[in-house]
């Protein structure tokens, strides 16, 4: 299968162009994809830079370059819409159509996307990050009267990034409890997760897909046996459907999905949004 060469060019940290880019190509699985970010292109000797790597991409006998591109100073874009490659402008596709809807023309200032221009908001986010570090792991404060969600699960399921996700995000406060063989073999939650049982979400995940996860992190003992994986969550489930938890399968989503059906479920308020 023929690789292509995939770019991502930004006057930022290229986060933006990256998302954008990375969620179209997800719609072509059988394509093979070399990913290269080129951030912080801001002045016009970046901008002739960046478009000789590209150029080189393409003179080396490869298939023309695919370029996602986020800047916003016409003088530089004009400058990278030269190179050889298929160059997908992102604020062309959008802000044009924008302006003539909203009848105002765009600032084409870089930095807006990413800046501190809402303080509050930043700091609610700083505040539920912390807040998620705090409670990960049923960690020592188990403030779970002020966490708007609280997830529950078997070790390596997905709970401590979907946490730190919804507070990044959202700057929702998410704390996460780990089920172990208490649990397990009594059936049980403890009583101060009962006392917020409306706020409980669990996340389940594929057995041969923890097993692999578990062996990264410990190849030898019980811990990532399949055997202990699948007693797991097979006990897991049956606390779910005994205290009507909602839960969801992580096998197949990426952190963005978990967290958006866990929001769509539970109905859980976005504190700020992105």
């Amino acid at each position: 299968m023929v690789e292509r060469t995939v770019f991502f060019l930004s006057d930022q940290t290229g986060v933006t162009a990256e998302t954008l880019g990375h969620s179209l190509l997800t719609q072509f699985s059988a394509r093979n994809f070399r990913k290269m970010t080129l951030p912080f292109i801001d002045t016009e000797d970046k901008a002739k830079e960046a478009v000789r790597t590209i150029n080189a991409v393409r003179e080396s006998g490869g298939p023309k370059p695919i370029v996602f591109s986020t800047l916003v100073q016409d003088e530089y874009r004009a400058i990278l819409k030269e190179a050889n490659g298929l160059h997908l402008d992102i604020f062309d596709a959008f802000l044009d159509p924008l302006a003539a809807e909203l009848g105002e023309k765009p600032s084409f200032e870089p930095g807006r996307a990413h800046g501190m221009s809402d303080i509050d908001a930043y700091m609610k986010r700083i505040e539920a990050t912390n807040f998620a570090l705090a409670n990960d792991d049923g960690g020592i404060s188990r403030n779970y009267d002020v966490a708007d969600v609280i997830l529950i699960g078997v070790s390596r399921s997905g709970k401590t990034p979907t946490c730190l996700y919804l507070a990044l995000q959202y700057g929702v406060y998410a704390a996460n409890y780990p089920l172990t063989d208490e649990e397990f073999e009594s059936g049980d939650l403890p009583d101060f997760l009962l006392k917020q049982k409306e706020k409980l979400f669990g996340l389940s995940i594929d057995p041969d897909r923890l097993c692999q996860i578990r062996k990264e992190r410990r190849a030898m003992g019980k811990y990532s046996s399949a055997q202990q994986v699948r007693f797991e969550l097979r006990e897991t489930e049956k606390i779910f459907r005994r205290y009507g938890i909602p839960y969801v399968d992580t096998t197949k989503f990426s952190i963005e999905e978990i967290s958006s059906r866990i929001l769509d479920s539970t109905g859980v308020e976005r504190r700020v949004r992105p």
